[in-house]
């Protein structure tokens, strides 16, 4: 069985991920493509989708909120995701069984006594003919269960019964609560009732394989992954790592090889090229994970250089703050600074000043 090395691995991802050059797609394929982008903060996914797409603007993707051609809804991993109306009804319903697993390991003993039924039908109510916030909800579902944490009901509400969260939080340069609406209000449509989350691994691989089934269930969340794959396995092609652990993935994928170039990248804070995999050595080398994966659960944006985490980045008093984790050499610092100027242009920030620090 071929060996993929680590930097095979990463190359390919590049490639799936479309970061080794950017391409010009329609937004909606894009987000399609990823399998959503991570979205509990409004703007990472603007800074995402600007480092896949030409020409991208932010309209291009708050016109697509605002029309209800994409959403932001609980996907994988019980986060907030972007992804289109017709990719979040037809994924959601294989999630389903994991969020509300995640949910009782959490509040299990704060919802004793309530049924799912009933918390679902307080909830769908709490919501229907419009949107309502977290706080809302919870309010809405104390009046019928005095003396419960109102917390717990909101969170059982929103995990219980598809929603998605509404304009303006979202759009660029715009701001507002969270609030919260049935897919059958908001995009006209109830979710699918095919639950099998078969065509969601493919997808999975597709956009970031090759990969083990730890990592499939590090992305997904998914339980009984195991028993999916070897469903799967005929239309899946298998390759080794450098360790031994077995790798699938789809047929005629990209797989551009190790030495493929690649020019130093900026990339989104919460991006999933850093979240999806159980062995993240692909993209993140395991010396610099702790600066990454903080206690505080926020993942802060990156940069790659060579393929790979090098750094992070953030726009301060309109300057883009480049810290990395290594002295950079004169080339891969020069080619930083010229996409910074554009990331800096897309920001609107004003500038195109870029400062570039590094950790001792």
């Amino acid at each position: 069985m071929t060996v993929l090395t680590t930097r095979d691995l990463n190359r390919a991802l590049l490639a799936r991920q479309h970061l080794v050059d950017r391409v010009a797609m329609p937004v909606p394929d894009m987000v399609e493509h990823l399998v959503g982008l991570q979205a509990q903060a409004p703007l990472p996914p603007y800074f995402g989708l600007w480092s896949r797409l030409t020409d991208f603007r932010p309209a291009d993707l708050s016109d697509l909120i605002a029309d209800r051609t994409l959403v932001r809804g609980t996907l994988m991993r019980g986060t907030l995701h972007l992804a289109s109306a017709r990719d979040y009804l037809a994924v959601r319903p294989a999630l389903q069984g994991m969020l509300e697993k995640a949910l009782l390991s959490t509040y299990s003993k704060k919802l004793a006594g309530l049924t799912r039924d009933e918390i679902a039908a307080a909830g769908r109510a709490a919501v229907t003919g419009r949107a309502a916030t977290p706080a809302e909800i919870g309010r809405a579902l104390l009046e019928h269960w005095p003396g419960y944490d109102h917390q717990a009901l909101s969170n059982a509400a929103r995990m219980y019964v598809p929603m998605v969260q509404t304009p303006p939080r979202g759009l660029w340069g715009a701001s507002g609560q969270p609030q919260f609406s049935t897919v059958e209000d908001w995009i006209g449509a109830p979710v699918a009732a095919d639950t099998a989350p078969d065509e969601l691994v493919l997808r999975y691989l597709a956009a970031f394989g090759p990969a083990t089934t730890k990592d499939i269930q590090a992305w997904s969340w998914l339980t009984g992954v195991k028993a999916i794959v070897d469903r799967l396995r005929p239309r899946l092609r298998t390759f080794r790592t450098e360790s031994g652990a077995e790798l699938l993935d789809v047929p005629d994928a990209p797989l551009p090889g190790g030495d493929l170039p690649v020019r130093p990248r900026f990339v989104a804070a919460f991006d999933n090229l850093i979240l999806s995999h159980s062995d993240r050595s692909r993209i993140l080398d395991d010396g610099h994970r702790k600066r990454i994966f903080t206690v505080n659960g926020l993942i802060p944006a990156t940069v790659l250089v060579d393929g790979f985490v090098a750094g992070t980045w953030r726009i301060a008093d309109g300057v883009l703050l480049v810290d990395t984790f290594e002295e950079l050499r004169p080339a891969d610092r020069e080619a930083l600074a010229a996409e910074g100027a554009g990331l800096l242009a897309f920001a609107e920030a004003g500038t195109d000043k870029v400062e570039f620090s590094h950790a001792n």
